[in-house]
């Protein structure tokens, strides 16, 4: 894409030779490039642009650590790009950035990206975008990617509210394997954002002559939407790192619960048992075998001993919804 003040081109790109157009000084030229299935293309273009091998190799050899480095008169700039698949899983894309004083290229690993925005305003030349230089377009799809994150971290902060009553009312192990799942989201959401949090300060302190100052305004608002997405992240690495203690918790009072009843259904059986077994016994001379009422006698008493013991385990709190003093 060319794009000035005066309006916006999209030629058609047949082959390498076609972006030698991206070195005219009168527009700024934005190249995206998707996938990097094509090595000699990728040799072209670095030869055209007199790209730095170190720096091909850094766009090309991924993923990467989000960062920038300088090149001479081209500045490096690693984000790492979140785009929700189906609403529920999260793919990871890393997007390097080659800024000079009139052209961008952004290098991609797939096809797709959250960038439609950008594009839409240059074609309708809205806001500032096609009044200022490359450094402007690179801060924006800057901001857009970074802004993409929210709708991921979104997504995840509605999927915790729901597993919370579950995790108390029904913890079974598919919620535990959701949980771990989602705990490594975003552990590597957490891996993206913090060093992409520093690669976007180093452009706020004006350390690469390729941004102006007029820009570097813009970035730290680009910045805050970084720590805010950190602390989001680490907030919701904290929810569920919680909701997986409230997890065991769950499970061991269930368990504890299973265990009271079968405890206590032990201990009333137990003197039952052990009156049916002295009476069992086949000896001689037991005097209560040959009464008339010693059954019904032996009955009732199993009948009292299971009663008091009940009254005795509710006194206590032991059954039932009573609450002890």
């Amino acid at each position: 894409m060319h794009y000035g003040p005066q309006g916006c081109e999209e030629p058609d790109v047949v082959g390498v030779d076609s972006l030698r157009a991206a070195f005219d000084a009168e527009t700024v030229s934005w190249i995206d490039v998707q996938g990097f299935g094509d090595r000699s293309v990728m040799r072209e273009i670095g030869a055209m642009f007199d790209l730095h091998p170190l720096l091909l190799e850094d766009v090309v050899n991924v993923p990467q650590r989000p960062k920038t480095e300088s090149y001479g008169d081209h500045l490096l700039i690693v984000v790492r790009m979140v785009s929700l698949d189906d609403e529920t899983r999260i793919e990871m894309e890393q997007v390097s950035m080659i800024l000079s004083k009139h052209y961008l290229i952004t290098f991609q690993e797939r096809y797709g990206d959250v960038l439609d925005p950008v594009r839409r305003r240059i074609r309708s030349g809205k806001g500032m975008i096609r009044k200022l230089g490359s450094d402007y377009l690179a801060y924006a799809i800057a901001d857009t990617i970074i802004d993409g994150y929210y709708p991921a971290l979104e997504s995840i902060g509605d999927r915790l509210e729901s597993l919370e009553s579950e995790v108390i009312y029904n913890p079974s192990p598919e919620v535990l394997a959701e949980l771990n799942a989602m705990k490594n989201q975003l552990i590597n959401l957490r891996r993206a954002i913090w060093p992409q949090r520093e690669a976007v300060n180093s452009l706020v302190r004006g350390d690469h002559a390729v941004i102006s100052k007029d820009v570097g305004v813009y970035l730290r608002d680009t910045y805050d939407h970084c720590v805010q997405t950190s602390e989001v992240a680490e907030m919701y690495r904290e929810m569920v790192t919680g909701l997986m203690n409230t997890y065991l918790s769950a499970i061991a009072n269930r368990t504890n619960e299973v265990m009271k009843v079968l405890t206590i259904m032990a201990s009333i059986f137990i003197p039952l048992t052990f009156m049916a077994g002295i009476y069992g016994m086949n000896f001689e001379h037991m005097p209560e075998l040959h009464y008339r009422w010693a059954y019904p006698s032996l009955v009732i008493a199993m009948t009292v001993t299971a009663a008091g013991m009940l009254i005795y385990f509710y006194r206590k709190g032991w059954i039932g919804m009573r609450t002890r003093d």
